[in-house]
């Protein structure tokens, strides 16, 4: 499958309502046994947030999305997941289905004030990450963290790991998985950092990174295992979804 070419200097693709997604991933959350776990971050906006417990726990699974405003696939993904409701059975899940909830009706990576929320995890300036980051210190650590994104340039599924323990790693299983559903991206490079089979492992110290995105936030506080999925959003959406879909349950199969 060949891209679009809609994608001209940004995201051109499909557009959501991202407040109707939401009412459904509620509806199917509240009847799924999710219990919401929401703060406010101004009188209008709030975070939005899911927990499942299990009665037996063995590991602790996050996975936000939602971050960009023109990144519709990851929402979407959560939502027919929680539809599908085939989780395990001893895995403790948080879920985030939108950080950027000003973002999507503009249709732009930024919030409704033009910054980019995933560049603000170290400084916290923005309220929105200010709340996300108070709501996850009062979470246990996890044992691994997903976040969903979507590449406007690129050419198939990569994902980035961050992984410094060296546990065993789940990246070459989450690809397998994609790839029976979405291209993945041939490489060489993403964003300058080298690219294998799909899977980039980016030689990341947090101290001297002047900007955090939420990833090195986890890897830094939360987590010791940490993957961010990113579908070519010049592609079709429901294929799109599809990939986000296949890597989640690759990782839950393999926890």
């Amino acid at each position: 499958m060949r891209r679009l070419g809609k994608n001209i200097h940004g995201y051109q693709g499909e557009q959501i309502d991202i407040q109707s997604i939401l009412e459904e991933l509620k509806d199917a959350a509240m009847r799924t046994g999710w219990r919401p776990d929401h703060f406010s971050i101004t009188p209008k906006i709030e975070l939005l947030a899911y927990h499942r417990a299990s009665a037996q726990p063995q590991k602790n699974v996050y996975i936000s999305t939602g971050i960009h405003g023109d990144e519709p696939a990851g929402p979407l993904a959560l939502l027919k997941l929680i539809q599908e409701n085939r989780w395990p059975q001893d895995v403790d899940l948080w879920l985030c289905p939108c950080l950027n909830l000003t973002g999507f009706p503009l249709n732009r990576r930024e919030n409704v004030n033009g910054v980019d929320l995933n560049r603000d995890y170290r400084h916290l300036m923005t309220d929105e990450v200010k709340t996300h980051v108070a709501w996850l210190r009062q979470k246990p650590q996890f044992d691994v963290a997903l976040c969903l994104h979507e590449d406007w340039e690129a050419n198939g599924f990569y994902l980035y790991e961050l992984n410094p323990d060296q546990r065993p790693s789940l990246a070459e299983k989450i690809i397998r998985h994609v790839s029976g559903v979405c291209p993945i991206e041939p490489g060489p490079k993403v964003d300058d950092w080298p690219v294998q089979g799909g899977i980039v492992r980016p030689d990341v110290s947090p101290e001297d990174r002047p900007q955090w995105p939420e990833a090195i936030f986890l890897v830094s506080h939360k987590t010791r295992q940490r993957y961010t999925f990113e579908t070519p959003s010049d592609f079709p959406l429901s294929m799109r979804v599809n990939a986000q879909m296949a890597g989640v349950q690759a990782v839950l199969e393999s926890i």
